[in-house]
Formats: structure tokens, sequence, C-alpha cells
């Protein structure tokens, strides 16, 4: 997770939405999004949702790589 947002900062925002607060969080050197997703009690749905507004974000400021998340 740290890793999206230090490649991405704008995505912080969208995460910050849904309860994440991964920039200061000491999982986010290890943790992927799903999984502090799903240790925030989030659903499938909502992990997909908010991946949806992940990458809407990073491709409306530029992608660091080609990668989608």
């Amino acid at each position: 997770m740290g890793e999206l947002v230090y490649k991405h900062p704008s995505a912080e925002e969208v995460l910050l939405d849904y309860g994440l607060h991964c920039a200061g969080c000491f999982a986010n050197s290890f943790d992927t999004v799903e999984a502090g997703a799903k240790a925030h009690g989030m659903t499938d749905a909502e992990i997909d949702e908010m991946l949806e507004r992940v990458n809407e974000r990073v491709s409306q400021h530029g992608f660091v790589s080609e990668d989608k998340i």
C-alpha cells in the first residue's frame, strides 16, 4: 500500500475517503491494498469500487508507471 501512495500520491485521497489511512500506518510497507481494506472490514464490492476510483484518480494525474492498481 505504501508503494501505491509513494508512486501515486493522488491515490491517497481516495484511500482516505474509505477510511484507509495508509500513509501513516506501520503496515503500509507490507500490506496490499486488498489486505489493508479487508483488515478494516471492507467487503469485496467496496474494495472493487475503491480500486476503480483509485485507478480513475491515478489516470487523471498521470501514471508513474504503466501499471494499473
